[in-house]
């Protein structure tokens, strides 16, 4: 198994992540971003969007992010990271696609900008990460995890950017149960960081289950 990947990359950290937790062996093939070497002839060959992650198992290869979480959940993992349920699997689904769009278009946006200095509509960025961690607190108030009442795939997509928050100007802080929910993914075993995010400290207020 190999994956394909951007070290600073959350997109491929929330892959790295279940890698970790289901533990997988794999071997990392970093790309060299700057020399731009996700564009490269040989690169479009295996993703011809020129994106990270790829997956490769198998000799099959899996592009984007949202689909390798659901291909390792099901493939190696069992019903806990993703429900067979239709009312199990759609509630992941939300959140997955909550990953894709909110997400990038907002916390995600942000932290390309200040930190890569990526141009993005900062208002519309900003708009639309109010709007999404205040639907997290809600959410996190009645329930301590995303999809269900223990951890799955939902979990690790949202994860990564709400981690990075700091990297695009974000406090997370006036949300104590989306800080609680971020303590609590990182208290999962096998759990693995990366630069950039500031883990959070003390106890949560909920618990595992």
């Amino acid at each position: 198994m190999e994956l394909f990947e951007f070290a600073v990359s959350g997109n491929c950290h929330k892959v790295r992540m279940l890698l970790s937790m289901l533990n997988l062996e794999y071997t990392s093939r970093s790309l060299n971003s700057t020399e731009r070497e996700q564009k490269s002839e040989d690169f479009l060959k295996i993703n011809p969007l020129g994106q990270v992650p790829v997956l490769k198992d198998k000799a099959v290869f899996i592009r984007d992010s949202q689909a390798i979480l659901v291909y390792l959940a099901i493939e190696y993992g069992n019903e806990d990271w993703f429900p067979r349920s239709g009312i199990g699997s759609a509630k992941v689904m939300e959140w997955l696609s909550t990953s894709a769009n909110e997400v990038t278009r907002g916390p995600a946006a942000l932290r390309a900008h200040y930190r890569f200095g990526r141009s993005i509509p900062v208002e519309e960025a900003v708009f639309i990460t109010n709007q999404l961690l205040s639907l997290l607190e809600d959410h996190l108030k009645k329930h301590p995890w995303l999809a269900a009442e223990k951890v799955t795939i939902a979990d690790l997509a949202m994860y990564p950017y709400i981690a990075l928050a700091s990297e695009g100007k974000i406090d997370v802080r006036p949300f104590p149960n989306l800080c609680d929910w971020l303590k609590r993914i990182e208290d999962l075993p096998g759990y693995v960081s990366m630069p950039g995010i500031e883990l959070q400290k003390g106890e949560s207020s909920k618990s595992d289950s």
